[in-house]
């Protein structure tokens, strides 16, 4: 506002400052009166020159005059003289009549006049420009520029550069704008450089626990080696009574080795790769029968009850068996923990669908439903995004992590996931054929 008040006071300043330029300059015009005594002694001396025998021409130029020896009173060039106001006077020579005399005074006043003029308004005009370009500088100074490091500076935010400070100056209408912005600005950096050392905390946090808990998943699986050994000699010397209970032990045994050995796993994966960066933890293809797919969903029985509505189509897939393991138990956990009902499993085959790389493929599809409540409709299409847990979560463990692996796992492996409501929730998985 104080800008514009400066502005609006130096442009009335100008125009006054105009106004009394041209004041002066009217006062100083006068309007040019003839002296008629002047000029009849101007016509004596020019009679008395004329008489002593001085050409004609040197009288002209030394009197500025014009002399027409013409009696003729429609005389073309005395016609002129007249027009223009010139002042003529009869001329006369040792008593006779010869002629006229023409003093022209006011073209001569009128082309100095404009001579005056044309000065005073050139001056006006480099005045006028002057105050022009001072304006334009002002303008830039105050308005343009601030408005171009403001611009620069939200380019250099955009970058990640936040250690550039913003100039603060007094002659910035933007002051408190520009204030305001550059705390902006500290406080963006101080607020990343918390959530950096929030995010190296957190890393630390979870690569100590995933070592912590590979520790005694080691012990777990050193002891059910011994077990296994244990228990595999004793078959091998009990008789048939002894050697059926024998052989449910080293089952329950060989079980808890292999979620040991899984546990273990996730935990490498953990250790090796952030939260913030589990999109790069590797997925590796190769052909798999899909029989071992229907054997390991048989396996999670102690989840729930699950039933298998038909058989899988014996053929090879594109898949990882370790990532698929994981997919298939954490739908299922999925559905025992929110829905506690019974889980069926239906296997089928699709015709050829068009895939991303513009060829066409056929698929194994695994169908899994609950009969739950499913999952609301303002949570359903964000359950697959990292970190989201929806309404129904509380107070069940988790971080929000399980669908979006199982969703990345699908898609590495050439396949896809599907998820949906259907008198309950359904979860539709597809593995390429090979």
């Amino acid at each position: 506002m104080k800008s514009l008040r400066r502005i609006f006071i130096s442009f009335t300043i100008f125009m006054l400052i105009i106004l009394v330029f041209f004041c002066h300059l009217s006062r100083k015009t006068a309007y040019g009166k003839r002296d008629i005594v002047y000029y009849n002694d101007l016509l004596y001396q020019v009679e008395q020159d004329l008489e002593s025998g001085m050409p004609e021409t040197f009288a002209e130029e030394k009197y500025s005059c014009q002399i027409i020896l013409s009696k003729k009173i429609n005389d073309p060039e005395l016609a002129s003289l007249y027009s223009s106001g010139a002042l003529i006077l009869d001329l006369e020579v040792d008593g006779k009549y010869i002629g006229k005399v023409a003093f022209n005074d006011k073209e001569e006043n009128f082309i100095s006049a404009r001579s005056q003029f044309m000065r005073a308004a050139a001056i006006l005009w480099g005045a006028v420009l002057l105050a022009g370009y001072l304006l334009l500088f002002y303008m830039y100074r105050v308005f343009l520029k601030p408005i171009k490091e403001l611009k620069d500076f939200a380019t250099d935010i955009a970058k990640g550069d936040l250690d550039k400070p913003l100039p603060i100056r007094k002659t910035n209408m933007f002051g408190s704008f520009v204030e305001g912005y550059d705390m902006m600005r500290e406080q963006v950096k101080l607020s990343i450089d918390r959530e950096r050392k929030g995010e190296i905390a957190r890393k630390e946090l979870i690569q100590g626990l995933s070592h912590d808990i590979k520790t005694p998943l080691a012990v777990i699986g050193a002891t059910c080696e011994v077990l296994d050994l244990k228990y595999s000699r004793k078959i091998k010397e009990a008789g048939e009574q002894d050697t059926a209970e024998y052989s449910d032990t080293l089952d329950k045994i060989r079980t808890i080795n292999a979620k040991a050995g899984s546990v273990s796993s996730l935990m490498s994966d953990v250790m090796h790769a952030s939260l913030e960066d589990i999109e790069k933890i590797e997925v590796t293809v190769s052909e798999e029968s899909t029989v071992i797919l229907e054997d390991r969903i048989k396996s999670l029985s102690s989840f729930g009850n699950i039933i298998m509505e038909n058989h899988i189509h014996p053929c090879l897939v594109y898949m990882d068996r370790q990532r698929m393991d994981q997919v298939i138990e954490n739908i299922i956990s999925n559905s025992a923990k929110y829905a506690g009902t019974d889980i069926t499993v239906t296997f089928s085959q699709t015709k050829d669908i068009l895939m991303e790389d513009g060829k066409t493929g056929s698929f194994i599809k695994i169908k899994i439903r609950d009969e739950g409540p499913g999952v609301p409709d303002s949570d359903l299409p964000l359950i697959s995004e990292k970190y989201y847990r929806g309404k129904n979560s509380a107070g069940k463990s988790g971080y929000g992590l399980g669908l979006f692996l199982c969703k990345m796992y699908m898609n590495k492996q050439g396949g896809g996931m599907e998820y949906y409501n259907d008198n309950g929730f359904v979860v539709e998985l597809l593995l390429r054929k090979v």
